[in-house]
């Protein structure tokens, strides 16, 4: 089942970076990559729960603020320890200069 939610405007994402949303109880991160391209993962760090929305992107790689665990924010997999568990992700759309994120069956 396709659940597309409102996430942001494509400019408010700067290229190689991401921002934090929220919607409803969850936390999710949207990531612009260098090739213009959007993602979306879970917004905690699988490790221990910090905010991504805090760390460092690099390339196609999120680095998590906290114990420098590291993930490729295109499929979620886990890169550098501490990170062992991947990241969720989500299919990313764009119109009209809007970014959609797809739930699927998720609140």
């Amino acid at each position: 089942m396709v659940n597309w939610i409102e996430a942001c405007a494509a400019d408010e994402v700067e290229n190689e970076d991401l921002i934090r949303f929220d919607h409803g109880s969850r936390t999710f991160a949207i990531y612009r990559s260098p090739d213009d391209e959007y993602f979306c993962t879970d917004g905690l760090c699988t490790h221990e729960e910090v905010h991504l929305s805090d760390g460092l992107v690099m390339d196609h790689i999120i680095e998590c603020p906290m114990h420098n665990g590291q993930f490729d924010y295109r499929t979620g997999e886990a890169r550098r320890t501490p990170a062992c568990v991947a990241l969720k992700t989500y299919p990313v759309k764009v119109e009209n200069e809007t970014v959609f994120i797809d739930l699927g069956d998720q609140p």
